[in-house]
């Protein structure tokens, strides 16, 4: 079997989630959209059942994939729904639901429904700060809503220097002013970065943390709380093939690396069609047994080149590690121009394997 497989700690999944509950004094829903980041949803959210508020996906048929596999705890869809004809699979299967724009809210006014809504009222996406009173009222008025949670989500609080987040937390205040509601407002940068922000916590509130459930920090710089999370996923290969190279020796497509000395080479079986990025530079770091290892030359669709020239010890079998405990997947993601959302995102081909919790 080809060596490539990303390993997930569910125990760890389970430690970061306490974390963000530690941290924002509140309910926490954990957000398990897009298979969990990569890491496998279903498996995610049965190491959590026990313990969590509840879960947040991104659409309808992310939920159901959860119900059909037992989770009874409060879903919530993060995008609302996209037609009509979904709330009643809404009220059927028990789920919460963003709304986010008017013609959601005349959809929920023409229904027919059997059970009230859990409805979470967004005013960034599509509800102006003004309309957001009026789709309140409307919503309580129209006889088919239980309960309306008031939210928003921060578009950069992943900058601690920037002003913007106490701005919109400020707009949000304005336009719910009056309104008696539980409200829902931190992501997982405005949990671990902005607690100024937020000086009385109230256990009525509801947390949304995202990346930071997966180990990943949402910031550049280092950040005291953020440095306690755990990396979930490690990803992994080996060594399938070694070869000695002059110096001036080119390697890989593009002849992006060329030796500049007598040079050891590894060949590992990972590449971009397993998620691992191609436009990760040479000297984008790699563990190699347990030591500091570098990528070298361009990344192919299955396989990939890293320098053993300092290595001695490594060779055929030697275990690679990309990003996971040894390797930060902040640094990778970084030096290959993106985040580490999308390298977890984009994980595919490589078989998963579950641990802890």
């Amino acid at each position: 079997m080809r060596p490539a497989r990303a390993l997930i700690d569910l125990q760890a999944f389970h430690d970061n989630y306490r974390l963000a509950r530690e941290a924002g004094g509140a309910r926490a829903l954990a957000v398990v959209k897009a298979d969990a980041y990569g890491h496998g949803a279903l498996q995610c959210a049965a190491a959590l059942a026990e313990e969590a508020d509840g879960f947040a996906v991104a659409m309808i048929e992310e939920a159901l994939e959860l119900r059909a596999a037992g989770i009874r705890a409060p879903i919530l869809l993060l995008e609302g729904f996209f037609d009509a004809d979904e709330l009643a699979l809404i009220v059927e299967h028990d789920l919460w639901c963003v709304v986010h724009s008017t013609w959601q809210i005349e959809a929920i006014e023409r229904a027919a429904l059997n059970r009230p809504l859990c409805i979470w009222l967004m005013h960034r996406v599509g509800l102006h700060p003004a309309e957001f009173q009026q789709g309140h009222r409307r919503l309580l008025a129209s006889g088919k809503v239980a309960k309306v949670v008031l939210m928003t989500h921060f578009a950069r609080a992943d900058e601690l220097d920037h002003g913007r987040t106490a701005e919109q937390l400020a707009v949000f205040e304005a336009a719910r002013e009056g309104l008696a509601a539980e409200v829902s407002l931190r992501n997982s940068p405005a949990l671990l970065g902005w607690p100024q922000l937020f000086p009385q916590q109230r256990p009525s509130d509801w947390l949304r943390p995202g990346i930071m459930l997966y180990g990943a920090t949402p910031f550049e710089q280092a950040h005291a709380l953020a440095d306690r999370l755990q990396p979930v996923m490690t990803l992994e290969s080996k060594i399938i093939c070694v070869r000695e190279l002059p110096a001036g020796e080119p390697v890989g497509y593009g002849a992006r690396f060329v030796s500049e000395r007598p040079t050891r080479v590894g060949v590992v079986a990972m590449g971009y069609a397993d998620g691992y990025p191609r436009h990760a530079p040479s000297g984008t770091p790699v563990s190699i047994d347990g030591q500091p290892g570098r990528l070298i030359g361009r990344v192919s669709m299955d396989m990939l080149t890293v320098d053993l020239t300092d290595l001695p010890q490594a060779g055929l079998g030697s275990r690679v590690e990309f990003w996971g405990r040894e390797v930060s997947v902040s640094q990778v993601a970084a030096l290959a121009g993106t985040i580490p959302y999308q390298l977890m995102c984009n994980l595919k081909r490589v078989p998963r394997s579950h641990s802890g919790a």
